[in-house]
C-alpha cells in the first residue's frame, strides 16, 4: 500500500504563493502518473495538475501559468508551485499517486487565500 502525506498548504494573500509537497513511502511498485486535485467547499473535487512519469504535464485551464507541478523520482515526490494566487484557489488539494493495479491519495492539506 503507497501512503501518500502532502505538507505546504497553509494561509495566504492573493498574489502570494506556496508550494506544496507529497511523498510517497510504501513504495514497492512504480508510480506512473501523479497530480493534485482540489475541493472547495460545495464543490466536486476537481484535477489541478498532473505529471506523467517522463515529464509530461496537464493542467486545468484555471491554474495555467500560475501553477507548475513537478516530480522527483528518486524521492517519490510530487510537488505543486502555486504563484499569483488567487481566493478561488482556497480548497483543500489532495495528492494522487496512479500505479499498478490501484491508486492511492493523501489526506489533504488546506490552502486558504485571502482576500
Amino acid at each position: 500500500q503507497v501512503q501518500l502525506v502532502e505538507s505546504g498548504g497553509g494561509l495566504v494573500q492573493a498574489g502570494g504563493s506556496l508550494r506544496l509537497s507529497c511523498a510517497a513511502s510504501g513504495i514497492s511498485v512504480r508510480l506512473n502518473v501523479m497530480g493534485w486535485y482540489r475541493q472547495a467547499p460545495g464543490k466536486q473535487r476537481e484535477l489541478v495538475a498532473s505529471i506523467t512519469r517522463i515529464g509530461t504535464t496537464n493542467y486545468v485551464d484555471s491554474v495555467k501559468g500560475r501553477f507548475t507541478i513537478s516530480r522527483d523520482n528518486a524521492k517519490n515526490t510530487v510537488y505543486l508551485q502555486m504563484n499569483s494566487l488567487k481566493p478561488e484557489d482556497t480548497a483543500v488539494y489532495y495528492c494522487n499517486a496512479v500505479y499498478t493495479p490501484s491508486d492511492s491519495w493523501g489526506q489533504g492539506t488546506q490552502v486558504t487565500v485571502s482576500s
